[in-house]
């Protein structure tokens, strides 16, 4: 799909916080070449060029390799064992075509079932409604280890993701590494209920997300450094870890960054900034229209993450961050802040903007909100000033809900993650993702 950035924006075609982004993208975002202009150059059908029943890895890259300058690989309906994983690098106005399931059969325990690398003007997408990877996770994961992750992305400009589901990942689901000018929408991720199996990992620039349903016990949707120019949108975290920022480290370089109508609900928070130590800056970040229920944490500024061990350097600069119209419950906000800023002390967060936050307990009758290590910010417990005192820690207990913080629910909702000694039964993509919004683009199977 080709999205023009400039040309929509005058318009006034755009979602709102699109809109709102859209000024510091330079560039069109999606494919260059429309999937019709594609079909017409060359189709390159995986079952002209071997066996796909019996491997598919061989024929895909032959397929390829006929199609890399211009065309669309064809993966008809189907189920296509896949033993040799493949990497497609290079070419340019092309497009894989899934229409039936890739099911992992290869027991190599690293890399990447499906890897795209130093490609342009690239689309991977399904049209009927059933185009899908089943990666088979609990099989590593029932002998304590993890296997290849389903796609990876690397160092692709002007490209589109989209109405495929990706499940049962022995590691990541989703990786765009280093990509540019992209688009991933009408999506849905089903992974197992445990650490390690993120659902979309992305750093690179000028990218939009959305529209997009993810399961799994880690990463929602994460944003790594270096990042510049990404727009979230319309996130439906399902029983996930959350969506987060980081783990970041030295060097981090993050900017320009906005998440907007993210449903989190059995999560382990609704978005967490993770750092220890490290070195760099996060900045010009919005997070607007969450919903949460039932979560562990809600929101989550951690210099201190635990999980990560101590990174070189003083810690990472967060600064201008606006937390904005954020509404819903937690499990037990006397024990897990909702409102939980907790900066590097040695770089203390600078211009934190909190305001419409209503995050109610599910357990108990109160909660409390900290903050550390911040200046010049605004909000609930926050630092207005602009010196600090070191560690020195600011709470404030809650005793009655505060108002607006009730929410809708989504009737999707799981009540309980997916086992990691069973198989993940392949989802239909759904045709929302945050209560009373309708995707930005029509899913491209109208069945």
């Amino acid at each position: 799909m080709l999205t023009s950035i400039v040309l929509a924006v005058a318009a006034g075609l755009l979602p709102t916080c699109l809109a709102q982004l859209a000024s510091t993208f330079k560039y069109p975002i999606g494919p260059l070449t429309s999937s019709s202009t594609k079909w017409a150059v060359k189709i390159c059908d995986v079952t002209e060029y071997g066996t796909p029943t019996t491997d598919l890895g061989p024929p895909l890259l032959a397929a390829f390799n006929a199609c890399k300058s211009g065309g669309v690989v064809s993966i008809p309906s189907g189920t296509y064992p896949m033993s040799t994983f493949v990497t497609l690098s290079g070419g340019s106005a092309w497009a894989i075509n899934l229409e039936g399931t890739i099911e992992r059969t290869g027991t190599t325990a690293s890399g990447n079932m499906i890897a795209i690398e130093s490609t342009t003007d690239f689309e991977f997408y399904s049209s009927n409604g059933k185009g899908a990877i089943q990666g088979y996770g609990y099989e590593f994961l029932e002998q304590g280890g993890y296997g290849p992750r389903l796609l990876r992305l690397t160092d692709v400009t002007s490209f589109a993701v989209h109405d495929i589901a990706l499940v049962d990942s022995p590691a990541f689901h989703l990786v765009l590494d280093t990509c540019s000018q992209g688009e991933v929408y009408n999506m849905i991720i089903r992974g197992a209920n445990q650490g390690g199996l993120d659902g979309i990992d992305v750093w690179g620039f000028q990218i939009w997300i959305h529209d997009v349903e993810v399961t799994n016990k880690d990463e929602c949707v994460t944003v790594k450094s270096p990042a510049q120019n990404i727009l979230v949108e319309d996130i439906y975290c399902n029983w996930s870890g959350g969506c987060a920022m980081g783990s970041l480290n030295a060097g981090t370089n993050i900017s320009k960054i906005q998440y907007s109508n993210v449903y989190t609900v059995n999560s382990n928070q609704m978005y967490m900034f993770k750092s220890n130590g490290g070195s760099g800056f996060v900045s010009d970040v919005l997070l607007e229209n969450f919903i949460g229920h039932k979560n562990a944490y809600s929101l989550y500024i951690n210099g201190y993450w635990s999980s990560e061990s101590v990174q070189p350097g003083e810690g990472v600069l967060y600064e201008s961050i606006k937390f904005s119209k954020w509404t819903g419950d937690c499990t037990e906000g006397s024990a897990r802040a909702p409102i939980y800023v907790d900066c590097p002390a040695s770089a203390p967060c600078t211009n934190i903007t909190l305001e419409d936050i209503a995050i109610w307990t599910d357990e108990g009758s109160e909660e409390y909100y900290k903050c550390v290590n911040d200046i010049d910010s605004h909000g609930y417990c926050l630092n207005s000033g602009s010196t600090f005192t070191p560690n020195a820690t600011v709470t404030s207990t809650v005793t009655a809900a505060p108002s607006g913080w009730s929410a809708p629910y989504m009737p999707s909702d799981l009540s309980t993650g997916f086992a990691t000694d069973s198989s993940i039964p392949i989802p239909t993509v759904p045709n929302t993702f945050f209560p009373g919004a309708t995707p930005a683009t029509a899913r491209a199977y109208k069945g």
